[in-house]
């Protein structure tokens, strides 16, 4: 799935996360693929299938509108 690196900065940064969002800002691409960026996504503390179910695929993302 492929989501706007906008939107797993605003992930990170809603847990608390401030200096790992600064550190995936200049890391990520700025669309970032859940398949393809796996590895990055897992060093900044994410598992693709939560990014996913919060921002795009699951229950939380249909509720907000993303």
């Amino acid at each position: 799935m492929q989501i706007d690196k906008e939107q797993v900065l605003e992930l990170l940064r809603a847990k608390g996360e401030a200096s790992t969002a600064e550190q995936a800002a200049r890391e990520l691409p700025d669309r970032v693929d859940t398949d393809e960026h796996v590895e990055l996504l897992n060093s900044y503390g994410l598992q693709p299938q939560e990014v996913v179910s919060k921002l795009g695929g699951g229950p939380l993302g249909r509720m907000t509108g993303r």
